[in-house]
């Protein structure tokens, strides 16, 4: 009996298992790294109301990051500094300038500005900022080089894994804790001793379990 489909058919079924296991790990790969914070999230820089440049105030000027942010040490949540914070030297300093009418209006009305959230946690993880900074858990390590910034961009993707690794290996972001603000401050050639230490005097030892951030 004559055979219906040639003999090189008998391979189609190979071929198409390996096509399917190209297409579907391609895919995966796909998935994982287009579809992660990294590559949606990392990058973030909303419109703001004002433009206001981290570079000149925290850069240029030296501005320490709790004095617009003062709840920083002692809260779970970094707090927005009021209006009341920028008029401290903008009454004197560039009061007439036409880049911060909004903020004159929004002192004069008492009228908080509506500045865009660039750092935002989903509301079903629990953080503590205040625990981070008495840890030695320095800005940049989450913020990137806010100092160097004209707007406040996302640098890193504030996921879940990225959170992980480094609560299962704190030790590179440690830092003692007169330095946590310190934008130029550079880890020392002991940094791995230095942490031990640190982690050893504050009882630092980070939850790894869910219910370290899902209450």
């Amino acid at each position: 009996m004559a055979q219906i489909f040639p003999k090189w058919t008998n391979q189609l079924p190979t071929f198409l298992a390996l096509g399917a296991f190209v297409f579907l790990t391609g895919a995966v790969g796909f998935v994982w790294y287009y579809f992660s914070p990294e590559y949606t999230d990392v990058g973030y820089r909303p419109k703001q109301p004002v433009a206001y440049s981290h570079k000149v105030h925290a850069g240029d000027l030296g501005i320490d990051c709790r004095y617009c942010h003062t709840g920083v040490e002692n809260e779970a949540h970094a707090n927005v500094p009021p209006t009341r914070t920028c008029m401290n030297c903008h009454t004197m300093v560039k009061p007439e300038s036409e880049k911060l009418a909004l903020v004159r209006e929004s002192f004069a009305t008492d009228r908080p500005l509506e500045w865009v959230r660039v750092h935002n946690l989903p509301g079903y993880a629990y953080f503590d900022h205040s625990a981070h900074i008495s840890a030695g858990v320095g800005c940049v390590s989450c913020h990137g080089r806010v100092d160097q910034m004209e707007e406040v961009t996302l640098a890193e993707p504030l996921s879940m894994g990225w959170c992980l690794s480094c609560h299962r290996n704190p030790d590179p972001n440690l830092r003692p804790l007169d330095q946590v603000t310190n934008m130029n401050w550079e880890p020392p050639a002991n940094q791995l001793e230095m942490a031990k230490a640190l982690r050893l005097e504050k009882d630092i030892n980070p939850p790894t379990q869910c219910s370290g951030c899902h209450r």
